[in-house]
C-alpha cells in the first residue's frame, strides 16, 4: 500500500511538473512574434522599432524572430504540415486564396481588436488603398467570408518586360510579340514562375485568336472583364495553347531565372527579361550606375497585377502581437521606409505617401493618372493624383492597370499547369547550351578514358618493375 501511495505521489509530481513546464513555455512563446516574409522585402530596422512600439502601446514585451522564404509553395508546405507556428506570413494573392479555401487563416481585424486600436488612436488599416482592397475582394473565399478580413495588402506591382534600350525600343517592348523575336535569340530570360508567365501568355494567345477570328481589329485588345475571366482559366485547352506558345519561345530563351535575371540584364548578357516590376526597379537603378540604360513596359495586350499581403496562419500563437505588427506595417511612414529599402510599391496610398512620390522614384518620370490608387479619407481622389509626375515602373498609369488581371489559385488544376511548365523547361536547350553540354560531357568522357589508360600503363610499369626485381640475383650481406 505504501509503495502504491508513493507511486501515485510521484505520478502527480510528474504531471504537475509537465503542466507548469507547459504554462512556462506558453508564457515565453507569448513574448515572441514569428514573422515569415520574402527575402529583402522589409526595412529590418523596423523590426526592432516594432518591439519598442508594441511595448509602448500594450505594456508587453515581444521579441521578433524574422525568417525569410523565396518560394510561396515552400512557405505554404510548412504551414499546411503544421511544422511551423509562424504568427505572421506574407504570401502572394493566389496562395492567400488557397489558404482561405483550406481554412488555414485566422481573421485579422476582429471587432475586439479594432475597438482596442481605435481607443488608442492607432488604427492604420484604413491607410490601405481602396483599389487594393477591391482587388483583394476578388479573391475566392468560402461562402460568406470577406478576403479582406483575413489578409491585408503589403506590396504590389505588375509583370512586364525589362529591356535594354540599346538593342530594343520601348515600342518594340510594348507587345508580347517581342518574346518571339528571333533577333533576340539567347538574349532572353524569363522569370521561373509558371503563373506569372502562364497568365500573360494566355492573354496574348487569346488576343491573337480573337484577331484571327475577326472579333478584334489589329489595333484592338481584350477588355478588362475578359482578362479577369482568363485569370481563372486553367482548362486543358488553354494549358495546351500556352504550352505551344512557350515551346516556340523557348527556342530563343537563354534561361529561366528565379533571381539572377536582374544581374544578367545589368551586365548586358540578356537584352530582355520577363519579370516583376519590383525587380525591374532594382535592375534599372543598378544598370544606371554602370552606364547601361534599361526600361520596363507592360505590353499592350495585357498582363498581371500581383499582390503580396499579411496573413495570420491558423497555427499562430501570438495573435495579439501579430495583429499589432500588421497594423504597424500600415503606418504611412513605415510604408515609405519599406518602399525605399526594397524598391517595391506599398499598398498604402495616403496623402503622406503621395507627397513622397517624387523622392521614391528612381527612373524616368512621366505624367500618370494615379487617381485609382490615391484617395482621401472621404474616398475622393487626392487633388492632383490624376496628373502626377512619377516613375511609371513603380506606379503604373490607370491605362496600364485597366488591362491587368489578378491571378487566382487553380486548385486541383495546379498539377496540370506544373506538368506543362516542366515539359517546357525540361527540353529548353538553346544551340549554344546544347553544344556546351555535349562538349563538356565529351571532354569528361575523354578525360575518363585517358585516366583509365594512364592507370593501366602505370600498373604495367609497376608489374614490370616488380618482375625485374624478383628475377634479379640477391646480393649477399654480412
Amino acid at each position: 500500500m505504501k509503495k502504491m501511495i508513493l507511486s501515485l505521489l510521484a505520478l502527480v509530481a510528474v504531471c504537475f511538473s509537465l503542466v507548469m513546464s507547459s504554462c512556462s513555455g506558453d508564457e515565453e512563446r507569448m513574448q515572441i512574434l514569428k514573422v515569415y516574409n520574402w527575402g529583402d522585402y522589409i526595412d529590418e530596422e523596423l523590426l526592432t522599432e516594432f518591439e519598442e512600439w508594441y511595448k509602448e502601446q500594450t505594456g508587453e514585451r515581444v521579441e521578433v524572430i524574422y525568417q525569410t522564404f523565396d518560394i510561396n509553395e515552400v512557405m505554404l508546405a510548412k504551414i499546411e504540415n503544421g511544422e511551423a507556428d509562424f504568427d505572421v506570413v506574407c504570401p502572394s494573392e493566389y496562395i492567400i486564396e488557397r489558404m482561405m479555401r483550406n481554412e488555414l487563416l485566422l481573421p485579422i481585424l476582429t471587432p475586439e481588436f479594432e475597438a482596442e486600436i481605435n481607443a488608442r488612436g492607432i488604427n492604420y488599416f484604413d491607410c490601405v488603398s481602396p483599389y487594393i482592397r477591391e482587388q483583394f475582394s476578388l479573391l475566392e473565399a468560402p461562402e460568406g467570408e470577406d478576403p479582406n478580413d483575413y489578409s491585408v495588402g503589403y506590396m504590389w506591382g505588375t509583370t512586364g518586360i525589362l529591356f535594354n534600350e540599346r538593342y530594343v525600343t520601348a515600342e518594340e517592348a510594348s507587345t508580347w510579340d517581342l518574346m518571339f523575336d528571333r533577333r533576340l535569340k539567347d538574349k532572353i530570360f524569363v522569370k521561373d514562375a509558371f503563373r506569372d508567365v502562364y497568365s500573360p501568355m494566355l492573354i496574348y494567345a487569346k488576343t491573337l485568336e480573337a484577331r484571327a477570328a475577326g472579333e478584334l481589329a489589329e489595333d484592338e485588345y481584350l477588355d478588362l472583364a475578359t482578362i479577369r475571366e482568363l485569370m481563372y482559366d486553367s482548362s486543358d485547352e488553354s494549358i495546351a495553347l500556352v504550352e505551344s506558345y512557350l515551346k516556340r519561345m523557348k527556342q530563343l530563351v537563354a534561361g529561366w531565372e528565379a533571381d539572377f535575371g536582374k544581374e544578367m540584364m545589368t551586365q548586358e548578357k540578356a537584352w530582355i527579361n520577363l519579370m516583376w516590376s519590383g525587380d525591374a526597379v532594382w535592375a534599372i537603378d543598378e544598370a544606371t550606375s554602370v552606364g547601361v540604360d534599361l526600361g520596363y513596359v507592360v505590353p499592350r495586350e495585357g498582363s498581371v497585377v500581383w499582390f503580396d499581403g499579411w496573413v495570420i496562419p491558423k497555427y499562430a500563437r501570438n495573435l495579439r502581437a501579430a495583429r499589432y505588427f500588421i497594423d504597424y506595417m500600415c503606418m504611412p511612414e513605415n510604408a515609405i521606409r519599406n518602399m525605399d529599402a526594397t524598391g517595391y510599391v506599398s499598398v498604402i496610398a495616403t496623402e503622406e505617401v503621395f507627397a513622397e512620390l517624387e523622392n521614391l522614384s528612381c527612373g524616368e518620370m512621366v505624367v500618370s493618372d494615379l487617381s485609382y490608387l490615391f484617395v482621401d479619407r472621404d474616398g475622393q481622389p487626392i487633388e492632383g493624383s490624376d496628373s502626377v509626375l512619377v516613375d511609371p515602373v513603380l506606379y503604373p498609369d490607370r491605362s496600364v492597370i485597366d488591362r491587368c488581371g489578378v491571378m487566382h489559385d487553380s486548385g486541383p488544376r495546379t498539377d496540370k499547369m506544373l506538368e506543362m511548365w516542366s515539359r517546357v523547361k525540361g527540353d529548353n536547350l538553346s544551340e549554344g547550351m546544347l553544344v556546351g553540354i555535349i562538349l563538356f560531357f565529351s571532354l569528361l568522357f575523354i578525360w575518363g578514358v585517358w585516366r583509365k589508360i594512364d592507370a593501366y600503363r602505370k600498373r604495367q610499369k609497376l608489374l614490370k618493375r616488380r618482375r625485374h626485381t624478383k628475377n634479379k640475383p640477391q646480393q649477399q650481406t654480412r
